[in-house]
């Protein structure tokens, strides 16, 4: 009753911080927006909700998302759950290069806390941070609490994080999903990424300059597409690139370079659209000795030089394809049943994060194919292989306890005492956490801790 009258006080004093914006991103306008997921602390803090129990662990796990994120590698996929009474975040960090479109789904499923009509659905923020070299993490977009998705146009080539939080007293089983695609269409027609031969950054000239784009070949004549909607800056000759033409795009700051043509068929200052001809791939200039190849190259507007092009080009990865836990495994207590080491991310070759022994317990927050996403009692997070944890159901062995024996509701030496025994009893053990073992203390089946004899 208490958290259902809670749950209902909270959702009336916090209504206000829900806006109709669709995204939210820094330095739009003359002050930095804040985020919806920051409009919300704020109002936890006004109206007093920061100082209670559940609102300082909902403050803190937000933080925590943000220093014990985990690595994942794209096109990824994982469920997991929110429990009420236990506020959690996750914070997830990807790679990503300039010229990258991460699309972020999110879906949810579950209702507030409080609520037993089903009717107030489960909300939850989504923001995307950068981080820079010191791993210090700055947001550069975020979604309001009612929206399922994000895309975001890459600026930097950088690391970056994203956390999922739910409102405070919010439950419920989520889903995540990330893709990358390139931010244009690939420039020559009937032709994709594996048809580059020669990339960025290689020799030129015996070692006197660098590749500043680029090849892709091409019969002569296959033509040469605008990757982006623009307009024609510039059409004519030089010396390296033969028949070249140039196409702004304004509204990412880059100059599209297409060279090597064996002809044109457009002018200078032609507004052109996504996939209109510019010219035929050909080998004019100093590609005269070699087959015919489009040389793609992309300059920062204001004289920032040349970029990498593949990131923009390169083919998208598609829809995640890792297969999901069952629901009914996530937010359960479970045993790892062997000595196993808890990963970075979910792949056998990442770093350890912690070696766990037999028996230990864990909670899982969430998996992905077939991994599962656990935290110790330490509040230590990484991933598992699903072979090595189990339910707890079965016993590990037996305890005998004396009189007054206190019972721990977490496996610390100065957690809350949950219990104390009124008579010695031997209880079942069903697993364990540095010195401490999780004991069974009724036919009810209540859970508490005990430090080990």
């Amino acid at each position: 009753m208490k958290l259902r009258f809670l749950g209902y006080a909270i959702q009336s004093l916090l209504a206000f911080t829900l806006t109709s914006c669709e995204i939210f991103g820094p330095g739009q306008g003359l002050f930095t927006s804040p985020s919806p997921h920051e409009q919300y602390a704020r109002s936890l803090k006004a109206a007093n909700l920061d100082q209670t129990a559940l609102g300082t662990l909902w403050i803190a796990a937000s933080e925590r998302s943000l220093r014990d994120s985990l690595l994942i590698t794209l096109p990824y996929r994982e469920s997991g759950y929110f429990p009420a009474q236990s506020p959690l975040a996750v914070g997830y960090r990807v790679q990503a290069e300039r010229g990258d479109v991460l699309s972020i789904a999110v879906s949810v499923q579950g209702r507030t806390g409080g609520d037993t009509t089903g009717r107030s659905k489960t909300k939850v923020f989504v923001d995307i941070f950068e981080l820079d070299e010191k791993q210090k993490p700055s947001r550069v977009l975020s979604a309001r609490a009612d929206t399922t998705g994000l895309r975001w146009e890459v600026k930097r080539s950088r690391t970056h994080l994203i956390r999922i939080q739910p409102e405070l007293l919010r439950s419920g089983r989520y889903t995540l999903s990330v893709t990358r695609d390139p931010l244009l269409a690939f420039p020559v027609e009937g032709r994709n990424s594996k048809q580059i031969s020669s990339f960025w950054g290689a020799n030129r000239d015996g070692g006197r300059r660098s590749h500043e784009g680029v090849d892709i070949f091409a019969p002569r004549g296959t033509p040469a597409l605008a990757a982006i909607d623009g307009f024609v800056s510039r059409v004519g000759t030089n010396s390296l690139g033969g028949n070249v033409v140039f196409l702004s795009d304004q509204s990412h700051g880059i100059n599209l370079y297409y060279a090597h043509l064996d002809s044109f068929n457009v002018v200078t200052g032609k507004r052109v659209k996504l996939g209109d001809t510019l010219g035929f791939v050909g080998n004019t200039g100093n590609a005269r000795t070699t087959g015919p190849h489009l040389h793609f190259g992309i300059y920062q507007s204001g004289g920032r030089g040349a970029t990498d092009p593949l990131p923009f080009i390169r083919t998208g990865l598609g829809e995640p394809k890792q297969k999901l836990p069952d629901a009914d495994k996530l937010g359960d207590t479970a045993r790892v049943v062997t000595n196993t080491r808890l990963r970075l991310t979910p792949t056998n070759t990442a770093e350890t994060v912690e070696s766990l022994e037999r028996n230990q317990i864990v909670r899982v927050l969430g998996g992905s194919g077939g991994w599962l996403r656990v935290r110790t009692p330490h509040e230590t997070e990484g991933y598992l292989p699903a072979s090595a944890v189990r339910d707890i159901g079965a016993s590990v062995g037996k305890a005998r306890l004396a009189a007054a024996t206190p019972i721990y509701d977490e496996a610390y030496p100065d957690a809350a005492v949950y219990e104390v025994l009124i008579e010695s009893a031997t209880l079942t053990v069903l697993g364990s956490s540095g010195n401490f073992e999780l004991v069974e203390l009724d036919k009810a089946k209540s859970k508490g801790w005990v430090r080990k004899e």
